[in-house]
């Protein structure tokens, strides 16, 4: 795990990866409910958890937006490409490609510079307590969504 939040790199490699893992996940639960017509229990289980695993995509890609300074409109496609199944990974390997993501957080020896860097740079220097920081951030923001209910409402 310390390996993982050490370097920008791993850490959005590792999370496009679970991005396009529980979209998988959600995909077969819905070829189960709507093709095969057999059971509903993938979307009852994948659904939460790839609804998970997107905030938690979307927490990291603006995290290693911030710290990598990419652009606004990059941020935002990297943002977007969470939403249509399987994307994430051709999007990690693009900025990969383009050295837009580095092993080293920049924030880590750089002064921020305003008020987003200044709060990307809290979980940069302080590993730890960044992670439970943003997994409360992330539970809390979870279970709003949840008491809000699915996206298109119950079928």
């Amino acid at each position: 795990m310390k390996a993982l939040l050490g370097s920008p790199r791993k850490l959005y490699r590792a999370v496009a990866f679970l991005e396009v893992v529980t979209w998988t996940m959600l995909l077969t639960g819905m070829f189960l409910k709507y093709v095969t017509k057999t059971t509903d229990i993938g979307i009852a289980v994948a659904g939460p958890i790839h609804g998970f695993a997107f905030l938690a995509y979307c927490l990291v890609t603006t995290l290693v937006a911030v710290d990598q300074r990419w652009r606004v409109g990059r941020w935002i496609v990297g943002l977007l490409s969470a939403v249509p199944p399987f994307v994430t990974i051709p999007f990690e390997m693009s900025i990969e490609k383009h050295g837009l993501v580095t092993d080293a957080w920049r924030l880590r020896s750089e002064e921020p510079q305003g008020a987003l860097e200044r709060v990307t740079a809290f979980p940069v220097r302080r590993p730890g307590l960044g992670i439970v920081v943003a997994a409360v951030l992330l539970v809390v923001v979870f279970t709003v969504l949840l008491l809000l209910g699915p996206p298109g409402g119950d079928h």
